[in-house]
């Protein structure tokens, strides 16, 4: 799994790298959005929760972020992190990607540009429900974006974005002093995000 990881996250960041030989502004910018999740339960669990659905641990709920990267005409490169979590049925789950992208531009006009690009990154998944042992498990993620960029001055801009991550992060459930209740997977999120960014 290690080994998956740094492959990952040396694509990732070799390409931006690429990237960076044509990049002359750096931005940041500040990120929400909405995530789902689907996970898939462990048998354990399923007995032991009476076929809890997991899929509503995490869905359609607030999701908060920032980036910083350069850009150009032609594309962008950054570092995102963002941070999800809710509870469902007395479970809490908390997300948190950090990802590393590239973005390549089609003018749409003067000041609105069409989007697309890949990210690659670490996914950490906590398990943070009342009553239980607190566990923590970092996966991979990969996936694609896509959206729409509108200039408002020279210096920022505001975006819509879809986001869809592959992982495979997961979390043990364990009640404190006992035994395992089961565990839960990651295997998917998508995530709708507005951001608000600014050009130095």
């Amino acid at each position: 799994m290690k080994k998956l990881n740094t492959l990952l996250l040396t694509v990732a960041f070799l390409g931006a790298s690429a990237a960076a030989q044509a990049a002359d502004t750096t931005f940041a910018g500040v990120t929400y959005g909405q995530t789902s999740d689907k996970m898939k339960k462990s048998g354990l669990l399923t007995r032991n929760t009476d076929h809890l659905n997991t899929d509503g641990i995490i869905s359609k709920d607030s999701t908060y972020g920032i980036r910083v990267g350069q850009m150009n005409d032609q594309g962008r490169y950054y570092l995102t992190y963002d941070n999800v979590s809710n509870d469902h049925s007395g479970l809490k789950v908390r997300q948190e990607n950090l990802l590393g992208s590239y973005d390549m531009f089609y003018p749409l006009g003067n000041t609105t540009k069409l989007f697309g690009g890949a990210s690659a990154g670490l996914t950490k998944m906590s398990m943070e429900s009342s009553g239980y042992s607190r566990d923590t498990d970092t996966g991979y993620a990969i996936g694609l974006q896509a959206g729409v960029l509108q200039q408002v001055s020279d210096n920022a801009s505001v975006e819509l974005g879809y986001r869809y991550l592959r992982s495979n992060a997961s979390t043990e459930l364990s009640e404190h002093d006992g035994p395992k209740v089961g565990s839960l997977r990651l295997n998917s999120s998508a995530q709708t995000y507005l951001s608000a960014n600014y050009a130095f």
